[in-house]
Formats: structure tokens, sequence, C-alpha cells
């Protein structure tokens, strides 16, 4: 019903995920992601890779997602630990934008509070979701 509702963000990590899929090593999908589309727009001294005079545009992880690409949503993937419990691993854990860093924990709390606040101030706001999804 919502194929068409793709999250910003969400839709890209699903596409380097399906790269994978086709068979491409993970290795191939970041620099596709990266270099590669940095080239695709003519962008490839200004962004691309991590070199001086570059913007330093990137993220931090705790984990590599050349193991597992879902380690890049922002809050990681759920695995199964040596006591067959249920952990989540992986995620973005620091965001840095031109040249500022950013605790993308915080920012995910941050993006949390205002669509609560929006939601408390927007009364009926789940019929007018679905009004927009009946239209498509």
């Amino acid at each position: 019903m919502l194929e068409w509702c793709n999250l910003y963000g969400f839709g890209y990590i699903q596409e380097l995920e399906l790269i994978r899929e086709s068979g491409f090593h993970p290795m191939e999908v970041i620099r596709a992601a990266t270099l590669h589309a940095a080239e695709a727009i003519g962008m490839e001294k200004e962004i691309g890779t991590i070199e001086v005079g570059k913007y330093a545009d990137m993220i931090i992880m705790e984990e590599n997602p050349l193991k597992n690409l879902k380690y890049l949503y922002a809050t990681g993937d759920i695995k199964i630990n040596d006591n067959n419990e249920a952990i989540r691993v992986g995620g973005i854990k620091y965001t840095i934008k031109d040249g500022i860093i950013f605790d993308a924990r915080q920012l995910l709390d941050d993006a949390k509070k205002i669509v609560d606040e929006e939601k408390s101030s927007t009364p009926g706001w789940e019929k007018f979701l679905m009004d927009e999804i009946e239209r498509e």
C-alpha cells in the first residue's frame, strides 16, 4: 500500500543493500555510493573520498559496514549474541558536516522530539496522512 512512500535516507541504504545482493562486493558498493557518485555529478575534486582540501562530510561508526550494510542505518541492525539474545549493533555514532561533529543519537532524539511535538499540536494528523495516501 505504501510502496511510493520511502523516507529519505532509508531508501538509499536499501538501494545499497540491493546492489550488494545483486553480486557486488561491499567495497564496490561503498565506492559506488561515494567516489563514483561524486564522479557522476562532476564533483570528485570536492567530495567522494577523504583527502586534504575536500569537504569533510562523513559518518563515524563502531561497526564495519563492509560486514553488514545495515550498520549504515542510524540505529544499526539486530543480531543474536552468543547467549541467544537479540542485541542492537552498528549504527552511526557521529555525523560530521561542514567540520561540525554531531552526536547521531542526540540527532535522533531531537528529531523524535520535533515529530512528537508536531503530532501533539496537529489534531487529526492521522486522518490527514490517510487522506493523502488515498489520493495517490
